[in-house]
């Protein structure tokens, strides 16, 4: 920009909102974010965000780039896909252009108990842009480990719902959905798909979140738990404040960080030789193969009897088992299998 133009003209619009001023808008300058996962929800959080003004943004993600990405990840374009590059970088390589005042800081890796509180512990909000509930459950915790805010949302086929949590002072994500969702229980967007304006709706109502938190306007948070459908014009507030305090929240109320202790969660082995990955997953619940199959049958080939399912996607061949343990053949890449059992199978 022009030496003669001053930093804040840019903003001067966003500055005419009530609750924001110069003040609000100098706040946002110096903050700094985590955003988790540059996918469907993240590119849209993240294009916000930088036009907004926000000073440091870091950006993590695991995730190459694929045609189908294109239609709802609203940061890429066809260039992206031939380059081959990583959705992180892409992602900077774009927002870079957008606003060059801002820093932005992209991360390739997989977001996990090892590195998630080194990756958020400088961040004056932690914001969810993933795809699976393991990474939010671990965002949960160490929000709260940390006493952090952050947004969580999530969209799939044509709904999708977000929820601010504010450590101490609202109900975190534990309080409101104790476990999280078993391998096969919720839909994935290979599975149910999703709609764009879906994901763009809730990744807009994290943002301004987002925006009342840094600019130091707590009093204009969104305290419900909000969900919305587009295709059946339906939206609904759900009042969640009352369970703060009142339920024996493990992560908040008894300050056990089991995921961020690995206590919960997915783990992988190699197995040497096979050019196979074992993903398995701690959850007592037992997984319901017809209800799985269901899911998986718009992908690719499905079949299962009581013992295990197999199905078969591309290069890969996945056989689950009840307890959510999946051999995944056709790769030896540890973080490729993870990816794979995200897409298809979720957690």
């Amino acid at each position: 920009m022009s030496s003669d133009v001053s930093p804040l003209d840019r903003y001067s619009r966003q500055m005419r909102v009530p609750g924001i001023g110069k003040t609000g808008q100098e706040r946002i300058l110096n903050s700094r974010v985590t955003l988790c996962g540059v996918g469907a929800l993240g590119t849209v959080l993240a294009n916000t965000l930088v036009r907004a003004g926000v000073g440091h943004i870091r950006i993590i993600d695991r995730d190459f780039i694929e045609p189908s990405n294109l239609q709802r990840q609203v940061l890429f374009d066809e260039s992206d896909v031939a380059a081959n590059l990583p959705k992180a970088e892409a992602a900077a390589n774009k927002l870079r252009l957008i606003n060059s005042n801002v820093k932005i800081e992209s991360v390739v890796a997989d977001i996990d108990r090892t590195n998630i509180e080194e990756l958020c512990k400088d961040a004056d909000l932690i914001l969810d842009g993933t795809d699976n509930f393991e990474v939010r459950y671990l965002i949960n915790d160490v929000a709260v480990k940390l006493n952090k805010p952050w947004v969580y949302g999530g969209a799939v086929g044509t709904a999708g719902m977000t929820m601010t949590i504010l450590p101490h002072e609202t109900p975190c994500l534990r309080c409101v959905f104790e476990a999280s969702p078993g391998p096969g229980e919720v839909g994935t967007c290979e599975t149910a798909g999703v709609l764009g304006p879906a994901v763009a709706v809730i990744a807009s109502m994290q943002a301004a979140e987002a925006i009342k938190i840094l600019a130091g306007k707590r009093d204009a948070i969104n305290r419900e738990l909000f969900q919305i459908d587009l295709w059946d014009n339906t939206s609904r507030r759900v009042k969640i404040a009352r369970l703060l305090g009142k339920v024996d929240c493990p992560c908040c109320q008894r300050k056990q960080f089991q995921w961020l202790d690995g206590q919960f969660g997915a783990q992988t082995t190699s197995l040497c030789g096979r050019n196979a990955v074992q993903v398995s997953h701690r959850n007592n619940q037992k997984l319901d193969f017809a209800a799985l199959a269901a899911q998986l049958s718009t992908s690719g080939t499905v079949s299962h009897n009581r013992f295990l399912l197999k199905f078969d996607v591309d290069e890969y061949q996945f056989t689950v088992f009840p307890d959510g343990r999946a051999i995944i053949k056709g790769t030896d890449d540890v973080e490729k299998a993870r990816v794979l059992y995200a897409k298809y199978i979720g957690y």
